[in-house]
């Protein structure tokens, strides 16, 4: 970088910046707050320069950004060079001796530091989130900042290799002229991060602008945020509030679809507005009524975030996602007597197991009793789904005391329980064409096993649970064998999904429901082993830190070239140690399995790791007046070092900023309630009715001459 030299004609020792933009720019309003003071503004860039003093500085701010670039006639830059005026021109339509391109948006790109010294808290390879960075495109030999498809959690751990890095920011040779490219000082709007950074990147350029003044110390308030600091305290009530607000946000963002959002679902899907693939659109219409829950609730918020701050949706109606939403908006009506919450959750269930046409009725199909991945999906058959429906639908029907869905958690737990192997394990997925056209006794007898808690612990646990209801013994004798297959092959045999910390997280449910059914040491030693490893990544905070297995044991592993950023699903850490925790996949269900754990064991361990991943989850809930359809969610990654929503965002469909209905939105405030009322799933749906109709449903779906027939271990 070049050293910026000194102006024989500095106004004073404060400085002189003068703006030209619109009165309600970031950086302007920023800077006056910070500082109490009030820059000159002008309207265009050629009224500052004739206003400014020898030796001062004019920022032209991009008021057009980002479809019209900002306009700076040449005799504007000439007069600035005369009067030794320095300039920061950003999205510029025009640039002195060189030719300035079309606008380009990145999409999977990064803004990345590739200069030295531009200030202490900023390094090279350093990567900022400049949201939907619109930018022209303009050839300079050293850029300070480029915009790249790069790998990595908060550097480019592979550098710009096999990329096409452009300029974001650079010097424009020897006129005194900095550029941006895009618009950096709509950073509040367009919420860049992180924070320091950002303050950092600033400074750097009110210093290039007046060498010899103090530059702005800026600071803001984001305009989506934790509702609480690290070391805030909260309110007794603080848990209560995150729920009613984690359930509000649904009705907020309009997730929950009413006759007009199930219309519109019908047409984006039909017009090819989205794709079915991956089926990312405009938010719902706020204008619209507020669903009940009878046409089902959305996926969630997309990773992307647009210029003015704004995310869009993943329009899809997930059965599982439907499901564990009802358990959540139960306990939300059991906590404060909320009615709208209780027909919400009765209308989520009924939906699904009904209306939406997901749960296979046929008897004649090997597919009986199954659930489809979504309505206009019925390829791919998770347990890993079914078994958040059938979780959400026990906890649901106890909480609000009635039978009504009972038959059909009964098959849909013997639909996954025929097609399990005779080791315990279902595997993977299922694929429905395959099912139909074999059978299901042929996966009865499968010798699938599969390490991997993600797909395999929940369904054990609800196996346990129909167990502990019913006496039904193969339930147990084959979860039971799957289970210390699992512990024995932990660590080092365990595949992981996204990372070894959601297996650990996943598998503490399965292992306090069999303590439950069967009480022996070695489960316990099983759990306080998990527990073991947990707490060890379980911070101050009580946020739990991502971690990595074996890679060559992992699906979706950290990218290993810049060329596969964005292409799959990715982990939100590049390697272990970088400090962020995963409420997708890891704090979101680890919160529900401690909180089993401990109510099985009596464990003291387990209810203070609870405890304290409880109030972390609670303090990082998002607070936002200006975007109140974000407003109660929580969103994938947080950063507990910088306390910021901040990791890699390499993931191809659930980024570092999604928030994902279900899991997420689901059962967080799931958890937390159970704490609040003093409870546990088990405990909550101890005694339930699906007893009554087993030995029949049971003996249409597994006869016994099926049963009795199957091969031993």
């Amino acid at each position: 970088m070049k050293t910026a030299p000194s102006s024989a004609n500095a106004p004073d020792e404060r400085g002189e910046w003068l703006f030209a933009c619109a009165p309600d720019n970031d950086l302007l309003r920023v800077a006056a707050a910070s500082t109490g003071r009030s820059f000159p503004r002008h309207d265009r860039a050629d009224e500052a320069v004739a206003a400014a003093r020898p030796g001062s500085a004019v920022l032209a701010l991009a008021d057009g950004y980002p479809r019209r670039p900002t306009s700076v006639a040449p005799e504007t830059y000439a007069r600035a060079a005369a009067k030794g005026v320095r300039l920061y021109v950003e999205f510029p339509a025009q640039l002195p001796g060189l030719t300035v391109g079309a606008v380009r948006r990145a999409t999977e790109e990064t803004v990345v530091v590739t200069a030295d010294g531009l200030d202490p808290r900023l390094r090279p390879m350093q990567l900022l989130a400049v949201h939907d960075c619109h930018h022209v495109e303009v050839e300079a030999p050293a850029p300070l900042l480029v915009v790249a498809k790069v790998a990595g959690f908060d550097t480019a751990v592979f550098g710009l290799a096999g990329t096409t890095p452009r300029p974001i920011l650079f010097e424009h040779g020897a006129s005194g002229v900095l550029v941006a490219t895009t618009k950096l000082s709509q950073f509040v709007t367009a919420r860049y991060g992180p924070p320091g950074a950002l303050q950092a990147l600033w400074a750097f350029i009110f210093r290039w602008l007046q060498p010899e003044a103090e530059p702005p110390a800026l600071a803001w308030v984001p305009t989506v945020r934790p509702t609480y600091s690290r070391e805030a305290l909260l309110p007794p009530d603080a848990a209560r509030r995150a729920i009613r607000r984690g359930l509000d946000w649904h009705t907020t963002a309009r997730m929950l679809l009413s006759a007009d959002g199930a219309r519109e679902y019908a047409a984006l899907r039909a017009s090819g507005r989205v794709d079915p693939a991956n089926p990312v659109g405009p938010a719902p219409d706020g204008r619209w009524a507020a669903g009940n829950g009878r046409f089902g609730v959305l996926e969630g918020v997309n990773s992307r975030v647009a210029f003015d701050g704004t995310q869009p949706i993943r329009w899809n109606l997930r059965c599982d996602s439907n499901g564990e939403s009802a358990l959540a908006f139960a306990l939300r009506w059991q906590l404060d007597g909320d009615d709208a919450s209780r027909t919400v959750a009765g209308n989520l269930l009924d939906w699904v197991y009904g209306a939406s046409g997901m749960f296979q009725t046929d008897p004649a199909k090997a597919n009986f009793g199954l659930v489809h991945w979504a309505p206009d999906n019925g390829q791919a058959l998770y347990q890993d789904n079914d078994v958040k429906v059938i979780l959400g639908a026990i906890g649901t029907a106890a909480v609000l005391g009635t039978d009504r869905w009972d038959d059909a958690v009964v098959r849909n737990i013997l639909a996954n329980f025929r097609t399990t192997g005779r080791h315990g394990f279902r595997g993977w997925r299922l694929e429905a064409p395959e099912l139909l056209a074999a059978g299901w006794e042929k996966y009865w007898r499968a010798e699938t096993i599969l390490c991997q808690p993600h797909y395999e612990a929940w369904m054990w646990a609800a196996y346990l649970w129909l167990y502990g209801q019913t006496g039904y013994r193969p339930l147990l004798e084959r979860t039971r064998r799957g289970v210390r297959t699992m512990m024995e092959a932990y660590p080092d045999r365990w595949r992981w999904t996204n990372g070894l910390q959601q297996e650990r997280g996943r598998m503490l449910l399965a292992l306090a429901w069999l303590v439950r059914v069967e009480d022996r040491p070695e489960y316990r030693v099983w759990l306080e082993r998990l527990a073991d490893d947990l707490e060890r990544a379980q911070d101050a905070s009580g946020a739990i830190r991502e971690e990595l297995g074996e890679l060559a044991q992992g699906d979706f592993r950290p990218c290993r070239s810049n060329e596969e950023y964005g292409t799959n699903e990715a982990p939100l850490i590049q390697e272990n140690g970088d400090p962020v925790a995963d409420l997708l996949y890891t704090c979101n269900f680890t919160l529900l399995g401690l909180i089993e754990a401990a109510a099985a064991t009596g464990g003291a361990r387990f209810a203070r790791m609870a405890d304290r991943l409880a109030a972390f989850l609670v303090r990082i809930q998002v607070r936002s007046e200006a975007h109140p359809e974000l407003d109660g969610g929580w969103f994938r990654a947080f950063d507990f070092r910088a306390w910021d929503y901040f990791g890699s965002n390499g993931d191809a469909g659930w980024g570092a900023w999604a928030i994902e209905v279900g899991w997420t939105q689901g059962w967080i405030p799931t958890g937390l309630a159970l704490r609040e009322l003093r409870t546990s799933l088990w405990n909550l749906t101890r005694g339930r009715t699906v007893a009554r109709n087993f030995d029949a449903i049971r003996r249409e779906m597994l006869p016994d001459h099926v049963v009795n027939s199957a091969p031993g271990p």
